[in-house]
């Protein structure tokens, strides 16, 4: 330990940052869990490294991390060749739900097209951690209330207009009104003050550690927009943001094409063009890789994917993510009230059978709540991890008054290996007594008929149907799945799950500062959560991407955004 070092380290930073040096010197935290940590409350990479050179250096081999925290799987030889310029790929992916709305979307494929045009204050790097974008660095004061954010210079929107504060504070005006579920309770209304153009202060009603993450792109609706930007704009009604593409036409039944931006802060990219191919099914999308239509494709599963990991012309982009499948049940009416009979569906979960039989080992365990295992502050102690007993399960549905079992109907949508999913749900809780009528359905039916419809609007979602499975893409913190998802009036929340003492951990959790602190609140929510089961969650499964070899530097976010700005062709 070159204490020295380590010493000017910390004389430079404020308590906030302090307090990430200390967890890493005193082996609290890893490597990567310190790298991800240090990014998130601005520490340089400059610091970083004197940090790690200080304390011996790499712990963990050098590992190639993601913003999740894991380690990225990567199939198939990187390409090789001279990079091009020019040319165009083409990237398959699931046919968009929602409109091109960057406040209002809410699904994987809309995040994906507009994050082409629409940039965030902070973004993605190479590795997959978060990283400056059109904010070069940030800062919170000594307890967290109040971050500031340094923007880009030189950065203008596709009109030619210049990015400035103003069109944060406006931006993050128009995400208070739309009840933003990562910033609700966050800020409020005037929250930005803006002292010159290229400075954002933040004024948070809370102290926050995880806040840029809230307006990074895993807070996939607060792309920066234009001072003038209205709440319900499409992005092709109004085709204006800074990124590295242009949108060129749009077409939600088939497809959209962009051209790249000559005029991008991060450069000319080096491709001429991007599309993206809508198809309705993974098989589909495997034809047209094969066929040549498509170079790559944004996400898949598994399942019926056995040609993309055997072929050495593909290259898998596999990333340890929070990804995960929330099996919600109505905590406020219908046959799920009791929570003996939500314990019950959670006891028939054989949950390694899913993970081997879905994902092939490519996820991590759930314990029927939003924290992910191999987060910093999760606590291994909390609570023990739920086991399949059908037999307990029974004796619960008898202790409840269903003697005779429960009938419902598992309302799920046609994504993924979510049917499938369903499938073995129901042949596993029919050993206990339940009756589960699996209904597939499509996307536009499913979320707004049967997940969160938007009436009656108050309270949120609470014409949602009392059973179903529905997909949460992947946030590097939980604060997003709690709030919008579990809180009192949360803007997702199907459940209707309604709790002062998890609202209390919850808000406890967003003013801890330290891992320390943070576990203490996450240990407790673990424990209200396993307990009151609200929402079912049996994995959490790595995100899966690809492109051909032709291709080289492009990424693709675990929350389904393809980065493109710097890929290119080889040859």
């Amino acid at each position: 330990m070159d204490y020295k070092r380590l010493d000017r380290a910390r004389r430079s930073v404020g308590p906030v940052q302090l307090d990430v040096i200390e967890s890493y010197a005193q082996g609290k935290i890893s490597r990567r869990d310190f790298l991800k940590r240090g990014a998130i409350v601005g520490l340089s990479m400059p610091l970083m490294g004197s940090v790690l050179a200080a304390c011996g250096g790499d712990d963990e081999g050098g590992a190639t991390t993601t913003a999740a925290g894991g380690a990225t799987e990567t199939t198939a030889a990187a390409a090789t060749g001279t990079p091009q310029t020019g040319g165009t790929m083409r990237w398959s992916m699931q046919t968009p739900s929602t409109s091109l709305d960057p406040v209002l979307m809410q699904d994987l494929s809309s995040y994906g097209i507009v994050s082409q045009s629409m940039e965030f204050l902070v973004g993605l790097d190479l590795d997959g951690n978060i990283a400056p974008a059109l904010a070069t660095s940030w800062e919170p004061n000594d307890d967290g209330s109040v971050w500031t954010f340094n923007l880009r210079e030189g950065v203008t929107f596709h009109d030619g207009t210049p990015l400035t504060s103003a069109a944060v504070a406006a931006t993050m005006d128009r995400l208070v009104e739309a009840g933003n579920s990562g910033l609700l309770g966050v800020i409020t209304e005037g929250a930005v003050e803006t002292p010159d153009d290229l400075t954002a202060v933040f004024n948070l009603e809370i102290p926050n550690g995880n806040l840029p993450f809230l307006v990074s792109l895993f807070n996939a609706q607060t792309p920066i927009t234009p001072v003038d930007y209205a709440v319900g704009t499409a992005l092709d009604q109004q085709p204006v943001g800074t990124g590295p593409f242009i949108l060129d036409d749009y077409d939600p039944a088939t497809g959209a094409t962009f051209r790249r931006n000559e005029n991008w802060w991060g450069g000319v990219p080096p491709l001429e063009n991007v599309e993206f191919v809508f198809f309705d099914n993974l098989g589909a999308q495997i034809t047209a890789l094969q066929s040549g239509s498509v170079d790559g494709l944004v996400q898949f599963q598994v399942i019926g994917a056995d040609a993309l990991f055997d072929n050495p012309d593909f290259k898998v982009l596999g990333i340890q993510a929070a990804n995960h499948r929330q099996v919600w049940m109505r905590v406020d009416e219908g046959q799920f009230t009791d929570k003996r009979v939500r314990q019950a569906l959670a006891l028939t979960f054989d949950r390694e059978a899913m993970i081997n039989t879905l994902w092939r080992g490519r996820a991590d365990i759930g314990n029927d709540h939003v924290i992910a295992p191999f987060l910093p502050f999760y606590d291994e102690a909390a609570v023990p991890q739920r086991e399949r007993n059908p037999e307990q399960a029974r004796q619960l549905l008898t202790d409840a008054g269903f003697a005779d079992g429960l009938s419902a109907v598992l309302h799920c949508g046609e994504v993924q290996e979510i049917p499938d999913l369903a499938q073995i749900i129901q042949a596993g809780a029919a050993e206990a007594g339940f009756n589960l009528e699996v209904q597939v359905e499509g996307l536009d039916t499913f979320y707004g008929n049967q997940w969160c419809p938007a009436e009656p609007a108050d309270p949120p979602c609470s014409g949602a149907a009392e059973l179903g499975i529905v997909d949460y893409g992947h946030r590097p913190t939980p604060d997003i799945y709690m709030n919008a998802a579990l809180s009192t009036n949360g803007v997702w929340n199907s459940s209707q799950y309604a709790n002062p003492e998890f609202d209390a951990a919850f808000v406890d959790y967003q003013a801890a500062i330290g891992v320390d602190a943070q576990k203490g609140a996450v240990g407790r929510i673990q424990q209200l959560l396993n307990d009151e089961v609200p929402i079912g969650l049996p994995y959490f499964y790595n995100y899966l991407a690809g492109h051909t070899t032709e291709f080289d530097n492009a990424i693709v976010s675990a929350l389904g955004h393809p980065v493109l700005g710097q890929a290119t062709r080889v040859g």
